[in-house]
């Protein structure tokens, strides 16, 4: 057990502390706004007080700044995967270090994610390292609840100050998977749904029938209620095109704030979907009918939500693959390939997060005013074989290194390999 615990342990050290506000200029660079100056090319980028004090095509870099020269290569905000579990978990096979879900618990739609995260996980530099500054990390369902509970926005790049946005969404399962937890079929799911409503809009009136089991906790009745204010946007892990049709009917008749994950068959209902503004949060690998709810899926869904005009967010579908965090821009690269347009898919994990999650006024894009998450590639950052070579969350330069890296380093060490060989 201490070989396993040492080295991650260990990891604190890898994270970034606080550092002092320094005045930086990224120059020749082909700078991806993600806003409404678009692409720049011989572009400069000018970092003051950790935000984006200028952009613009051959700025003076400002006398004293420390400047980063780009040599031409691509430059584009940090990346924000919309759905993960960072920092709730660290090894899917020891439950001690799992903390998304809780299956035993009385209590659904008020757990809070932001109560268990932990800004030490050794999955953090792993994915940070790989161009990602933000993410949504959410619980999972578990149990007999459809809620999983509330997730929040984190910034990968503070031990202290990682907290972005409390509450940011509450995050529920529908189709196949709600069918099973709400009683076997997808009615069940609706009814259970319905009823889960009305005791939020019951609360503090007196109960019809006394004597029947609340199917509410206390606390969960007021996590539940900036849903049903259209405060927090209520995300719903749904695939087959039917029953996105149902929940774009029940957030309509409920005046919910709604975004669909998983999607697998989104794309027959995209028009539906743009019209109502519902974001999709899509991984673009699912191209195979895997469950029956997903016989539809294809591998231009991206593209064809994109053209329907629907906010589209790129993540991982698979809840074990918060470890394949740092892949996310492989998968944006995947959905170019299958016609997605290039600047749409950076947007998908970039700027379209921080809108689902409402913090794009902060975060998502170059633009002055903006929190300076910025990426320095070695090349296309939609190419597998790019790399950041620079990353900056709030304007701090993170180290890049990783429990990955260190181990790398140890053994190239031990056997005298690359910057270690005898001379």
């Amino acid at each position: 057990m201490k070989n396993i615990l040492l080295p991650l342990l260990g990891m604190a050290a890898l994270l970034p502390g606080a550092a002092l506000a320094e005045t930086i200029a990224i120059t020749n660079a082909e700078i991806h706004t993600l806003g409404r100056a678009g692409v720049i090319t011989h572009g400069t980028l000018v970092i003051r007080d950790h935000r984006i004090e200028a952009v613009g095509e051959n700025l003076a870099p400002p006398p004293g700044a420390r400047i980063i020269d780009a040599a031409g290569k691509p430059v584009t905000p940090g990346l924000f995967d919309a759905y993960t579990s960072l920092g709730l978990k660290e090894i899917d096979g020891v439950s001690e270090s799992v903390d998304t879900g809780a299956r035993k618990s009385r209590l659904s739609a008020a757990l809070d994610a932001a109560d268990a995260f932990n800004p030490r996980s050794t999955l953090i530099p792993v994915s940070r390292v790989e161009g990602l500054t933000r993410a949504a990390t959410a619980p999972q369902a578990e149990g007999d609840s459809l809620f999983a509970g509330q997730g929040a926005v984190v910034s990968l790049g503070s031990l202290s100050n990682w907290l972005v946005k409390p509450k940011a969404a509450m995050y529920a399962d529908l189709g196949e998977s709600g069918a099973k937890i709400a009683g076997g079929s997808r009615s069940a799911t609706w009814a259970t749904l319905r009823e889960y409503l009305e005791e939020v809009r019951r609360a503090g009136t007196p109960r019809l029938n006394p004597d029947h089991p609340s199917a509410l906790g206390l606390l969960d009745v007021e996590a539940l209620k900036p849903v049903l204010a259209g405060e927090e946007p209520l995300v719903v892990y749904v695939n087959r095109a039917s029953d996105i049709l149902s929940a774009l009917k029940f957030a309509e008749d409920n005046n919910l704030r709604l975004v669909v994950r998983g999607g697998a068959e989104a794309w027959l209902v995209a028009p539906q979907l743009a019209a109502q503004r519902v974001p999709v949060i899509l991984d673009p690998r699912l191209d195979l009918p895997q469950r029956f709810e997903s016989l539809a899926a294809r591998a231009d869904a991206a593209a064809l939500l994109n053209k329907a005009g629907v906010m589209l967010a790129i993540s991982l579908d698979d809840d074990f693959d918060t470890h394949n965090a740092r892949n996310l821009r492989q998968l944006a690269g995947n959905a170019v390939t299958h016609g997605l347009d290039r600047e749409a898919a950076l947007a998908a994990i970039t700027l379209n997060p921080a809108r689902i999650y409402g913090v794009d006024s902060t975060l998502g894009s170059l633009e002055p005013g903006k929190i300076a998450d910025v990426v320095v590639w070695d090349g296309d950052p939609l190419e597998t074989t790019s790399f950041p070579r620079t990353v900056l969350i709030e304007g701090n330069e993170v180290p890049p290194r990783s429990r990955q890296t260190e181990l790398r380093d140890r053994y190239m060490e031990k056997l005298k390999l690359g910057p270690y060989a005898k001379k």
